[in-house]
């Protein structure tokens, strides 16, 4: 089919061509960048937090009302990591003072050299006994995991921050990369938490992922630093991994376990690490969802125009397909003119929704912290709106073709 006769027909009636190509060409930009923010949002919400079978693990979190003294505090922790170790169907437990996702914890600035005026990042910074690591199913990549000749005792209530600082740590895969950028081996390096004066600690593990309590936060949420500290904060979070499928149950005879054996009344609740997870990332899924519901109809309200624009041009033209088809025009021609017209309006539109895109996208960079759109959701943005020209126009397009000769020219 020749191309110039259909620009001719476009370029006498230019309205109804111009304004779907300037609806193609909005919603290009719109498609492309929102399906860019969804896949960011939900390959955000979807990044391991380290926790191997999320499902099955969660802990009970406990805060006594009367603060207990610090032997009485590490010596209730101890009581209750036995009590739990014995509920049926616990594969290991583990105290920490913090969780993967959760909404509160602790963190500190780090350096790699203790000079450095700056901080490099914040690292959160768990606080934990022996068997945290197998706990979680933390993935060791490099090094060891604490041992007792590695645990230190810290009263928190007379002892600094700085104070009995623990000498060996456990970091993040992230973190490592973070201080000591090219190196292939992170064991035996050392690094500085805070700057006054700075409390120097040595690498003897490194574990692939820890998400920390800023975990949609990419990369810092991956900062992460476990101290190997016997600590009688006024609280306890008591990890407790579970057997498939028995976590729930678990978790309610746990949190039982920890009430009977307070002296003193105690305040206390459980979590999954899989509800943490949720409730972490409520936000970014509840984005994602309102911005496919925006595509969605963006492109039902693009179908329709173009449908609407057809089937005015075809009613207009109705005279003219009568006689081609008296003519000989067959079923397919007529179909395939319509066709190809709107190949060349939502062409025109996406060459102007390209540029479109990109002007979008230039200004999310710059306010909105959005990375640069990759060039595949220009080609995707294209070829779905090629299809639904496509689609939306055949109805239109194929009941003009139908029509017998006599008919279109009796009521033209």
């Amino acid at each position: 089919m020749e191309i110039r006769p259909i620009l001719a027909q476009l370029s006498r009636s230019k309205t109804g061509p111009l304004l779907v190509a300037i609806q193609v060409a909005l919603s290009l930009a719109i498609l492309a960048n929102a399906l860019y923010i969804v896949n960011m949002r939900v390959a955000s919400a979807s990044r391991p937090s380290g926790v191997t079978a999320e499902e099955n693990v969660g802990y009970v979190f406990e805060r006594p009302i009367q603060r207990l003294s610090h032997n009485d505090a590490l010596a209730r922790q101890q009581q209750a990591l036995q009590a739990l170790a014995a509920i049926p169907g616990v594969e290991s437990v583990a105290w920490a003072s913090q969780m993967p996702m959760s909404r509160s914890g602790s963190n500190s600035s780090v350096r790699a050299n203790p000079a450095s005026p700056h901080a490099m990042a914040p690292s959160s910074v768990y606080s934990a006994h022996i068997g945290f690591v197998k706990t979680l199913g933390l993935r060791l990549v490099e090094g060891r995991d604490f041992t007792e000749a590695d645990v230190v005792e810290k009263d928190d209530q007379k002892q600094s921050w700085n104070e009995n600082f623990p000498q060996h740590v456990i970091v993040s895969l992230p973190l490592a990369k973070l201080l000591f950028p090219g190196a292939t081996s992170y064991v035996g390096k050392s690094y500085y938490f805070g700057a006054e004066p700075p409390n120097e600690v040595r690498i003897i593990g490194v574990v692939e992922h820890l998400q920390t309590t800023g975990a949609q936060s990419a990369p810092s949420g991956e900062y992460a630093t476990i101290v190997p500290w016997r600590i009688s904060l006024p609280f306890s979070r008591f990890v407790v991994r579970a057997q498939p499928g028995q976590v729930d149950r678990v978790l309610k005879e746990a949190e039982e376990a920890v009430r009977k054996l307070s002296p003193t009344p105690t305040r206390t609740f459980t979590r999954t690490v899989a509800k943490d997870r949720e409730n972490r990332y409520r936000n970014e899924r509840a984005l994602a969802w309102m911005l496919v519901a925006v595509c969605g109809l963006l492109l039902l309200v693009t179908a329709s125009g173009i449908v609407g624009m057809t089937s005015l041009r075809v009613a207009q033209r109705r005279k003219q397909i009568g006689i081609r088809r008296a003519l000989g025009a067959r079923w397919r021609d007529i179909l395939r003119y319509y066709l190809t017209e709107n190949v060349l309006i939502t062409t025109f539109g996406v060459a102007a929704g390209v540029i479109l895109t990109l002007a979008l996208n230039q200004f999310m960079v710059q306010h909105l912290q959005v990375g640069r759109l990759p060039g595949e959701y220009f080609a995707y943005g294209a070829v779905a709106l090629w299809l639904l020209g496509l689609l939306a126009v055949y109805g239109p397009a194929s009941r003009a073709a139908s029509t017998a000769p006599a008919i279109a020219t009796r009521t033209a």
